[in-house]
């Protein structure tokens, strides 16, 4: 739950941003009236992310074991991909967003009210489509209950109140500390996404090792109890885990953390030295 909270915050938190930029660019321009051609736009990019995510959903059901852990560690592997490429995009363009979605709004509404829509459906779709898969693969790798599913809304939830009163100026936010905590609490949740994924590979005969564990310390940490479930939540770590897997999750934690904290090192090294 708290994990898939996690990513509902962040992912709702960016998409509700977006879409704050947008109606206050409007309103500040006295274009009210093309209000509700924005939240059309809104409207057909959610139904899109949503129907993707029963799309795959309804897919996965209708395949055979090894073709079910196929497609799930696949797209484990996507989502680790659209959330690394994410959580990078956002710390690089956080500070020209406002202006990039306000000038290509500005264009489409010289060109027409179609135009106007599909900015907004793609300024939204994006992030909604990130949303889906990485939704899709952390609720797997969660396992079959309603939990991962309540902590996504809640998450979505909160993005969406925190926006409407950012929107309202009845709270400040130092966006640029939030995407850096939310982007480095995400690594470790994409880490052990992407050691699920590969699980999945295994399990469906792609990927060797199936039987060779790392460690198995599931005597130490039950995968039921409170605290073994509070790590799969968080982190999706498994008490019994192949080589592969710690192999590729420390990997992944070696090189994005590093890259992901090193902007932020020569920064402070450039400051001591002044």
């Amino acid at each position: 739950m708290l994990g898939n909270a996690l990513i509902g915050l962040r992912e709702g938190l960016e998409a509700a941003l977006v879409v704050s930029i947008l109606v206050a660019f409007l309103v500040r321009t006295d274009r009210r009236s093309e209000l509700p051609k924005v939240w059309l736009g809104v409207g057909i990019a959610v139904a899109v992310s949503v129907g993707v995510t029963l799309a795959l959903t309804l897919t996965q059901q209708a395949l055979t074991f090894e073709a079910q852990e196929a497609l799930g560690g696949t797209l484990s592997i996507v989502a680790v991909a659209f959330v690394t490429w994410m959580i990078f995009w956002m710390r690089r363009n956080a500070r020209a967003l406002s202006a990039e979605l306000q000038g290509k709004l500005e264009d489409a509404l010289e060109i027409g009210p179609v135009a106007v829509v599909v900015v907004a459906a793609l300024a939204v779709g994006r992030e909604g489509l990130e949303t889906a898969v990485f939704f899709f693969s952390a609720a797997e790798a969660a396992g079959q209950t309603l939990e991962p599913l309540i902590g996504f809304l809640i998450g979505i939830a909160i993005a969406i109140a925190l926006a409407y009163l950012i929107y309202r100026g009845a709270v400040k936010i130092d966006l640029g500390k939030f995407f850096t905590v939310t982007g480095l609490l995400l690594v470790f949740v994409a880490a052990g996404i992407l050691a699920y994924g590969v699980h999945d590979l295994q399990e469906a005969g792609i990927l060797p090792g199936l039987n060779t564990l790392a460690f198995d310390v599931s005597a130490a940490i039950p995968a039921d109890s409170w605290y073994g479930t509070l790590l799969k939540g968080i982190f999706n770590f498994s008490p019994q885990t192949t080589v592969l897997e710690a192999a590729v999750w420390v990997a992944y934690v070696a090189v994005v953390l590093t890259l992901f904290l090193l902007p932020g090192r020569r920064r402070a090294a450039v400051a001591t030295t002044g």
